[in-house]
């Protein structure tokens, strides 16, 4: 799994959890080992530009996804094939205001977001009622098990 992380932002992140995480929920939508991910972390100002870019909303935003090749998720008999998954941009900012009022941690809040971008460059949407509960499944999912993963590590 080719991931990088660019942290352009202010505020300090372990980026080697959000790439752990990373490669698990890769994994666990079988996405071929030769994807490519980039995920770069933004201060508020750089967000609210690409916010009012590419979604016409003003202020800065938690995460933002930018697919590449349309990858879906494989199966563990036929995993999806190698290519560009895309970019996840998110905002450590807009993080650690949102987690503040989640009770969580920053860190937990990144995670979370990670995740849900990842989700959104596979293809998933939470539009509907019914796609919000398969991609919140998913995502809670994909989240408890790299908890207990991280907790035999």
């Amino acid at each position: 799994m080719s991931i990088e992380i660019n942290n352009e932002s202010a505020i300090e992140v372990d980026e080697s959890a959000i790439q752990r995480l990373a490669v698990f929920a890769l994994d666990a939508m079988h996405v071929h080992p030769d994807a490519e991910l980039a995920i770069v972390l933004v201060d508020e100002g750089a967000m609210e530009q690409l916010h009012v870019q590419w979604m016409d909303e003003p202020g800065p935003t938690d995460v933002l996804s930018f697919p590449m090749d349309e990858l879906r998720p494989g199966t563990e008999d036929a995993p999806t094939p190698a290519g560009l998954l895309g970019d996840i941009v998110l905002c450590p900012q807009v993080a650690q205001a949102q987690a503040e009022t989640a009770g969580h941690s920053t860190m937990a809040e990144l995670q979370l977001l990670t995740t849900h971008g990842i989700l959104h460059l596979l293809g998933f949407d939470h539009a509907e009622p019914d796609e919000e509960k398969e991609m919140f499944g998913l995502q809670r999912e994909i989240l408890a098990g790299f908890a207990q993963q991280e907790r035999r590590r």
